[in-house]
């Protein structure tokens, strides 16, 4: 087999596999159309307030997974970083996610843990055995005076749908808790690169044997150039949306810079339609162990994602499955190409996930040269 091989993207899919075969030996071009690397997960220091900024949005490292773990800290050092995000909603500041002091705050008591977790109980709807939808799951498990304060009207600022068209799914990822803890997320391993995210992909991409071309787009005619494709692009641009387009979200970004503290917090979400972002984020907080006297906060906004923007991530919507599995079948009859990540395999994947991943995809790659069989186009299932 040649050992030519044609990387599409230079985010953390890209940037990891490109690794791993240049590792083993392996001559790797990643093709990156924008100006920088690390896709949207891209940071950089701010030229008015050297704040550290990212800037397609906050991204935030957890994980459970050990392998993950000990990959990216040989790329960084990691500063520990707890998420702790407020809610705005009817004028009134709370804790996210809902935990024992939101349930106290939102209903004025004094509840302990049993006697929370019984009420909330109470406040469900019990006729709703088997929830579907994102509206079913809330109603079912925390009621609808919590459902409509801190998340009806998000999710549609959120996905520009109603939650009542969402999958039980998203609601899912969401915890609640019957405790004081207000960690937003619950892995074992939490942090933020002390030098940003872009550090780590370029020091991915540095070693011998990889060639990255900025600004540079990659024609699927060139794929035959290739000993083999790993491509992390939208799957239906590939196919030149022969199937139609899937639909995506993007964001939008109001950028504010002033001096002091602007919010006092990393994350603060606006529940409610008193403003039309969704939350504003202030990224000097994201690097607590910086001292900066200017900010920047980004009021962020979701929107479709048309055919010039930058998609975020998919919708993954039920009516969306058919035009999906159009795609996958066409691209299961692909020679020499992998599609991976989050628009590779049109699923909403955390950095983690992503990253796992592109290990298991280079293992993969790795085992089928070494046995000389074919290499698939999904080493995960996009429909799993």
């Amino acid at each position: 087999m040649s050992k030519q091989i044609a990387i599409i993207g230079a985010g953390f899919s890209g940037a990891v596999i490109a690794h791993q075969l240049a590792k083993a030996g392996y001559q790797v071009e990643v093709f990156e159309s924008r100006s920088h690397v690390a896709g949207n997960c891209h940071s950089q220091r701010d030229a008015e307030t050297n704040v550290m900024v990212h800037v397609y949005g906050p991204h935030i490292f957890h994980t459970d997974n050990e392998r993950v773990w000990q990959f990216i800290n040989g790329f960084a050092e990691f500063k520990p970083f707890t998420n702790r995000v407020k809610a705005i909603t009817n004028n009134r500041v709370y804790t996210l996610p809902i935990n024992l002091l939101t349930i106290n705050q939102f209903f004025g008591k004094t509840f302990r843990p049993a006697e929370a977790q019984q009420f909330l109980a109470s406040l469900g709807d019990k006729s709703i055995e088997n929830p579907v939808t994102f509206e079913d799951q809330a109603l079912r498990f925390v009621g609808r005076e919590l459902y409509e304060a801190f998340f009806k009207t998000y999710t549609v600022k959120q996905w520009g749908m109603q939650p009542s068209e969402l999958p039980a799914s998203i609601l899912k990822r969401l915890p609640v808790r019957f405790n004081y803890d207000d960690n937003y997320f619950s892995h074992k391993y939490q942090g933020m690169p002390a030098n940003g995210y872009t550090e780590i992909v370029e020091k991915m991409l540095a070693g011998d044997g990889i060639t990255v071309h900025l600004n540079t787009a990659f024609d699927p005619a060139m794929k035959g150039d290739y000993a083999h494709v790993f491509y992390s692009g939208p799957i239906d641009k590939w196919f030149g949306h022969q199937e139609g387009r899937l639909p995506y979200r993007t964001l939008d970004f109001e950028v504010l810079r002033e001096q002091g503290d602007y919010q006092g917090n990393a994350v603060i979400n606006y529940c409610d339609n008193s403003q039309r972002y969704t939350r504003i984020t202030e990224h000097k907080h994201f690097s607590p162990w910086e001292q900066h006297d200017g900010t920047v906060c980004y009021f962020e906004y979701s929107r479709q994602c048309e055919p010039d923007d930058t998609p975020y991530y998919p919708i993954r919507m039920a009516r969306d499955k058919q035009q999906l599995e159009k795609y996958l079948n066409i691209a299961q009859n692909e020679t020499n190409v992998t599609f991976v990540g989050r628009l590779g395999t049109y699923r909403y994947l955390d950095m983690d996930v992503t990253i796992d991943e592109a290990l298991k995809t280079a293992d993969k790659f790795l085992e089928c040269a070494s046995n000389k069989t074919a290499m698939p186009a999904f080493v995960v299932n996009p429909l799993g």
